[in-house]
């Protein structure tokens, strides 16, 4: 890996840690979700860092080239982040159509007052 390339990969990664550790700070960003972001800039760390365990990963699935490995897994990488919020969604719709049940049973109930 050339000098520049991991210059770049450290500096992304340090920039993914700060803008992670802002949002949480700023209460945009969850502290469930945080811990998922912090571990990829820490996976990219490593990676750039230690280059012969990318080289070892490409060796044992059988990839030709490093780029090949990187990229399969940044794919699983956003198919879990997918199917994980595919699940909060489901849970999500879940919880809505009970509420929007709710509340038409509670309106039913109250007797009817109409303006005039």
């Amino acid at each position: 890996m050339l000098v520049q390339q991991k210059i770049f990969a450290v500096f992304a990664s340090i920039l993914i840690f700060i803008v992670i550790i802002t949002l949480v700070k700023n209460r945009k960003l969850k502290e469930e979700y945080s811990w998922l972001w912090l571990l990829t800039g820490a996976v990219i760390m490593i990676l750039v860092l230690w280059y012969d365990i990318l080289l070892m990963l490409t060796h044992l699935i059988g990839a030709v080239l490093p780029t090949t490995t990187l990229f399969i897994f940044a794919i699983l990488f956003l198919i879990c982040i997918a199917l994980d919020f595919a699940i909060k969604i489901s849970r999500l719709t879940d919880q809505v159509k009970n509420l929007t049940q709710k509340v038409s049973i509670m309106e039913a109930d109250k007797p009817n007052k109409r303006v005039v």
